[in-house]
């Protein structure tokens, strides 16, 4: 009965129009038979409801008299089924009485296919096939601006209830993410700040609800401090000349972040293992953020002062990681009394809610079995340190039998036995250093990809450390020559997050996935390798993971008695 009647409503309503979904969702509830987006304005309430076949007898009195017949129901004038859909059946209350409704579209249409985590549309993969479903497009009027509304869905009766998952906005601003709308439900309303409009069921507010928020990250060369916020917000306690405006044009952003580095800068100070320390400025920015990423507004573009926010970025280094680390709040209000933060290290986050009486974020430090930091050891094997210490003691021990058989003279002077002997040290010392190089280095497969493992896990680990100083003295340890600057710029272009404004992952695995070895004169050998790197950053409360897959040919010999990159084509490079 059910598939007759969706295939009747779609031939009916034959004529179709796009459809834009600005879902922002939290649950699976964008996967529910029937998605419902409700929009309050200023004069108006609209209604976009996507109705799969399972729900429309729960919307019969809305359909079509076609449809209501081919449910098995006796015939009914559409007019007065219409007024009973808004009186009874999905009905919108100011608290008083009912708001007066309108059909302002029906039409048969494709569902949209929602993203599982944002319920932003995704495209079909090529073998799915898209569910018919009726788009039903509804209009409440509204009786001034009413402090809160009341929603209300089809009731369970004989034909049972629908299944409904809804997204509510006000003002364009996500009042929840999605959630089942299986009850009724009223929220109030914040006209002048639809931010704060919010249900007085607490399971329906939305994740990001807080106008402010800090996150602390420690690892183990510096301790990171962010802190999301409204610039709307940053006005009860700084002027940013946002008074009387509406928008923040892009000409005044540069600005407007200036002021606000200047007055955060001595805000939220830090203890680390209980001595005061003060941050670096690492970034500023105006941000989004969803419930499956977050980024940097790149391009910039003006932003509708109600939604516009902005995430600023202290760092504070430290020589290894740390034991404590406290942070203290005082930015609250009557509005605000209350600022979620977050403590983040490699086990996890632990969050943590500030407010006046306890305002004191204190992380300590209990990891058992921390990721090592330590570099690998990279030295040449053993044999060639031998070799050149057997080599140099038997030159000398040769020189001395020598020079002690046959007391080597010139006219009139004898030349002594120690200069003979250092002289012949020196020259067979450089015999055997160079021995390896020139006779080869005879390495397995096995040692050769221990070699090329240890070198690339040294070059990604000599970006844990933040000053570029640093980072080029690490990186000689495992590179040479002119290939130091192209190793340095090719893996901090890799590791860079492109929608972070600059934030840079921290690798935290390197796999060798396959590679061939074959050894070259001067004693070193040709590596075409494969390799998967994985990291992750924690930035604007989310963490970004980020693995990328490389295949090349790297060369590696022996240089001042370490095996070193000396050579490397990057063949391709696939973000996975």
């Amino acid at each position: 009965m059910r598939s007759r009647v969706i295939l009747l409503a779609t031939l009916l309503l034959a004529a179709t129009s796009s459809l834009r979904s600005d879902a922002i969702v939290i649950t699976r509830a964008m996967l529910a038979s029937t998605i419902a987006e409700i929009f309050i304005e200023k004069d108006s309430v609209f209604v976009r409801l996507e109705i799969g076949a399972s729900d429309i007898p729960a919307f019969r009195n809305a359909m079509p008299d076609e449809v209501y017949r081919a449910l098995g129901l006796d015939a009914e004038p559409w007019a007065d089924r219409l007024d009973r859909f808004f009186a009874e059946d999905f009905v919108i209350t100011d608290g008083n009485a009912p708001l007066r409704g309108a059909i302002v579209g029906l039409q048969a249409r494709e569902r949209i296919k929602r993203d599982e985590v944002t319920g932003e549309p995704v495209p079909l993969a090529a073998d799915e096939e898209a569910e018919r479903v009726i788009e039903l497009r509804l209009v409440y009027g509204l009786r001034g601006t009413p402090s809160s509304l009341t929603l209300e869905p089809p009731r369970s009766d004989r034909t049972g209830a629908a299944n409904i998952g809804f997204i509510t906005y006000h003002r364009n601003l996500p009042v929840n993410d999605f959630r089942y709308l299986s009850r009724r439900e009223t929220i109030n309303l914040d006209w002048a700040d639809p931010w704060f409009s919010q249900f007085e069921n607490r399971n329906l507010r939305r994740q990001f609800f807080a106008p402010i928020s800090a996150f602390l990250y420690m690892e183990p060369y510096e301790v990171r401090k962010e802190i999301v916020f409204r610039p709307k917000d940053l006005e009860a306690w700084v002027d940013l000349g946002l008074s009387g405006t509406d928008t923040i044009r892009v000409e005044d952003q540069e600005a407007l972040k200036q002021r606000v580095v200047e007055f955060l800068a001595d805000r939220a100070p830090l203890t680390i293992d209980g001595q005061p320390v003060e941050g670096l400025l690492d970034r500023v920015h105006f941000i989004y953020r969803n419930l499956r990423t977050s980024g940097v507004i790149e391009p910039a573009e003006d932003l509708d002062i109600i939604q516009a926010t902005m995430g600023v970025i202290f760092v504070y280094p430290v020589d290894s990681l740390p034991q404590e680390v406290t942070m203290t709040w005082d930015l609250f209000t009557d509005r605000i009394p209350r600022v979620p933060t977050t403590a983040t290290d490699e086990a996890g986050s632990l969050p943590y809610i500030l407010s006046d009486g306890d305002n004191v974020m204190r992380w300590k430090n209990f990891l058992t079995n921390p990721t090592s930091t330590a570099f690998v050891d990279v030295s040449a094997p053993p044999r060639y340190r031998i070799l050149f210490m057997a080599l140099t003691v038997l030159a000398a021990v040769a020189m001395l039998v020598v020079a002690n058989r046959y007391r080597l003279t010139i006219p009139e002077r004898r030349i002594p036995r120690m200069p003979i002997a250092i002289t012949a040290m020196g020259l067979l010392g450089v015999i055997g250093f160079s021995f390896p190089r020139a006779f080869g280095a005879g390495v397995s497969d096995a040692q050769a990809q221990e070699v090329v493992h240890g070198l690339l896990r040294n070059v990604y680990r000599a970006f844990d450390f933040r000053e570029e100083g640093r980072i080029y003295d690490a990186l000689e340890e495992s590179t040479t020559g002119e290939l130091l600057t192209e190793v340095y710029l090719e893996t901090q272009r890799s590791l860079v997050l492109a929608n972070q404004g600059g934030a840079r992952a921290k690798v935290k695995e390197v796999e060798i996935l396959d590679g061939d070895y074959s050894g070259v004169a001067g004693g070193g050998f040709v590596s075409h390798v494969t390799w998967m790197v994985k990291g992750s950053v924690g930035h604007w409360g989310h963490i970004h993971q980020r693995v990328n897959q490389y295949e090349a040919r790297i060369t590696v010999e022996v240089v001042d008695g370490q095996w070193k990159i000396t050579g490397m084509e990057l063949l391709e490079e696939v973000r996975v």
